[in-house]
């Protein structure tokens, strides 16, 4: 099965790369696994990409999502748009 991925995961993952952020794609993972980890000041991000130009019922969580970030004891966040992860990170 192929996993797809939203319309702005690589020109957001392309925008983290360009201002020296290390970047690891895991949309393939499954089971509710955020989309992509991202390295800055050596932490770790874990950050679930919506397309934000979609409605808002669009960008509801799946299931498996939900019951990741309800079960995760860890930082996990949502990014509509590059400036979200910007926010995210501090930056």
């Amino acid at each position: 099965m192929i996993k797809k991925t939203d319309r702005n995961h690589k020109e957001i993952i392309d925008k983290c790369r360009t201002l020296g952020l290390s970047v690891f794609s895991t949309h393939t993972i499954g089971k509710g696994f955020p989309d992509i980890v991202v390295g800055y000041k050596k932490k770790n991000y874990l950050i679930e990409i919506k397309d934000g130009e979609k409605s808002p019922s669009q960008r509801k969580l799946t299931k498996d999502e939900v019951k990741f970030f309800e079960d995760w004891n860890g930082q996990v966040d949502i990014a509509n748009n590059f400036d979200d992860v910007k926010k995210i990170l501090g930056i």
